[in-house]
């Protein structure tokens, strides 16, 4: 076996260039009151090292409110959040354990009680032209899911007016 091929690499190896399109990161939260903070402080830290300055401000705001609303409501002791950067746009997602509601009112009045919580998430999306909404986790029949999608010039607008 030759030298080359025993060296392990760089841990800062700079053959994976970090771009916005490699933005992909995963994240469990304790469901505390800390924890918006910290994901907060995560996603500008993930954001920034991806060069997305112009999404940060926006984005910062989304993951807040999500983080927050999902610490509310999850019954469970973690709250799950994703940054997932496709197709010129930031998507955030953050998945709690508060089970989808089987009863059709019951379901309405929860994901009202959930929106009544995100009325400032809904103006920045608006203020970006993003989307967002809440629904089932698609990965296990427990849960909830609660996302955003921030396209990235809305994003920008946002935080030079801001």
């Amino acid at each position: 076996m030759s030298a080359a091929g025993t060296v392990c690499p760089h841990p800062l190896d700079t053959r994976t260039p970090r771009v916005p399109e490699n933005l992909a990161y995963s994240l469990t939260l304790p469901a505390a009151l800390a924890s918006p903070a910290v994901a907060r402080s995560a996603a500008r830290t993930i954001l920034e090292a991806h060069g997305l300055y112009d999404v940060t401000a926006a984005a910062i705001q989304v993951v807040g409110e999500l983080a927050a609303c999902a610490c509310l409501f999850t019954p469970s002791d973690s709250v799950y959040l994703s940054l997932r950067y496709r197709d010129d746009a930031l998507r955030i997602s953050l998945y709690d354990g508060h089970p989808r509601h089987t009863h059709r009112r019951l379901a309405a009045a929860c994901d009202g009680r959930r929106r009544s919580l995100l009325l400032l998430l809904a103006c920045v999306m608006h203020a970006c032209d993003g989307e967002w909404g809440i629904g089932g986790s698609p990965e296990t029949s427990d849960g909830t899911r609660m996302w955003a999608v921030l396209p990235r010039a809305g994003a920008r607008g946002y935080g030079q007016a801001a």
